[in-house]
């Protein structure tokens, strides 16, 4: 009797390689026969699951998405019932940040998933979709009335810190003073008692 496999268990596999490899090899060389070596499957067995190598890029950033959103639940959780508005935006975004193992590998597949969808228009809305909420978001947590604008520039503060730390010009420290320093200047003329520092 043939032994009997559990789909997603299968895929979970896969998916696992897929991470692997985009981790360690980054997206481009990610493909059906790198991802069936990683897994120790079969060629067949991976496009069974994925049909196209667009199909596995936008899994690859779901994954992402999924494994982001755990950790900005986390430390968000971590801060109690009423943060303030400065400290759940720097626990957020520091979550964001590629600052240890693990969201390093995320932020490199985040980022060459961006490279990958600049020629790829098609393949971008999702990632068009998530930049859209977490801009709204912020502009709910920002004083005065032009929270959008800066909210872009946050946004924009942010992905250029995380380039430069995947880059390893400068440390996950300076990285955080340089964050701080940003959301000092935001939040100083707002009237929030004590809300200089982490």
């Amino acid at each position: 009797m043939p032994k009997k496999v559990d789909p997603r268990q299968r895929r979970a596999l896969i998916a696992d390689a897929l991470m692997r490899v985009a981790a360690d090899q980054g997206l481009e060389a990610v493909s059906l026969r790198h991802v069936a070596t990683a897994a120790g499957v079969s060629a067949g067995m991976v496009q069974h699951y994925f049909r196209t190598k667009d199909e596995m890029m936008t899994f690859a950033l779901a994954v992402v998405r999924d494994r982001t959103q755990a950790r900005i639940t986390d430390a968000v959780t971590a801060l109690g019932t009423e943060p303030s508005p400065r400290q759940l935006l720097r626990t957020m975004i520091a979550a964001l940040l590629p600052l240890d193992e693990q969201s390093r590998d995320d932020a490199r597949v985040a980022l060459a998933f961006l490279a990958y969808t600049a020629v790829r228009p098609a393949a971008a809305t999702a990632l068009r979709d998530d930049t859209t909420q977490l801009t709204a978001h912020i502009t709910s947590l920002l004083p005065g009335p032009h929270g959008d604008d800066a909210a872009t520039g946050l946004l924009a503060l942010m992905e250029g810190l995380g380039i430069h730390l995947l880059g390893g010009h400068y440390p996950p420290e300076r990285a955080l003073r340089a964050l701080d320093h940003h959301l000092d200047l935001i939040f100083a003329p707002s009237g929030y008692p004590g809300e200089q520092g982490p």
